[in-house]
């Protein structure tokens, strides 16, 4: 899909941009001529993806963020305001999906981690990245990757899903405060996309999986991706405060793949 320059030397901010989501987010913005801050806990793992999308040095920052921490986020954005003033997009793709058993059984910490990373840390990011948008009249568009979870509770990741639940709340009220100084706010719920380095799923797990993904197939390195573009591109001017599903049909229902006559 070409968005016809729209984002040619942009300023675009990608959280989680080590993991496999955050790669191929990364990878349609650099593919646009859009330059990139890419962050992540895992900074050592930022110079490999860099060098992979063969971005420019000149125009890359490259940065280590622990989202758990308010005062590093802080100082992140310190960082970025001065490097850039202020970004035009932020992209909060960041995220972790720990399947974590019942919930009498789960560690208050292990609760504590996930809704940190999956909604302390988009609402802390969010509010220190828009207003170095608000200071340089920039009116950006901000992307927070969302979950079919948010819908759908499966036993044994209700930590998850909750904090999922929440984070798209968080966006939609973000998406109504921030439109006054025209800075958009959406959510895109991604599919089913195995291999991340946090959850490693058994391969029989992934197999079942696909098998209900009424279109067939497990998410590729496009399909989240240029819904992201297309919400931070002006296209969608008009869309704020909105949740879309890019997962193959996923959350629509249960579906049962149709068994073929032989």
């Amino acid at each position: 899909m070409n968005h016809h320059g729209a984002f040619k030397g942009k300023r675009v901010i990608v959280t989680g941009a080590a993991g496999i989501y955050g790669g191929w987010i990364a990878a349609a913005f650099a593919a646009e001529g859009a330059h990139l801050c890419l962050t992540d806990m895992r900074r050592d793992k930022l110079d490999a993806v860099a060098a992979k999308l063969g971005l420019d040095p000149a125009t890359t920052l490259l940065e280590g963020c622990d989202l758990t921490d308010a005062v590093a986020i802080a100082a992140f954005a310190g960082r970025i305001a001065a490097q850039w003033g202020a970004p035009d997009v932020l992209v909060n793709n960041a995220g972790v999906y720990p399947r974590t058993g019942v919930l009498i059984d789960l560690d208050d910490a292990e609760f504590d981690r996930i809704m940190s990373v999956n909604v302390r840390a988009p609402f802390i990011m969010v509010k220190h990245i828009s207003r170095l948008m608000v200071a340089d009249h920039v009116q950006g568009a901000i992307v927070n990757i969302g979950s079919g979870a948010a819908r759908q509770m499966p036993t044994g990741s209700v930590t998850y899903c909750m904090s999922k639940t929440a984070m798209e709340r968080l966006s939609k009220g973000q998406a109504l405060e921030l439109a006054p100084y025209k800075i958009r706010v959406n959510v895109v719920e991604p599919g089913f996309a195995p291999g991340s380095d946090f959850s490693y799923l058994p391969p029989e797990y992934v197999e079942r999986m696909t098998a209900r993904i009424p279109l067939g197939r497990n998410s590729g390195p496009d399909d989240t991706a240029q819904m992201v573009l297309y919400l931070c591109s002006p296209n969608a001017a008009y869309v704020t405060g909105a949740v879309v599903s890019v997962d193959g049909g996923n959350s629509i229902g249960t579906f049962q793949p149709t068994p073929t006559n032989s």
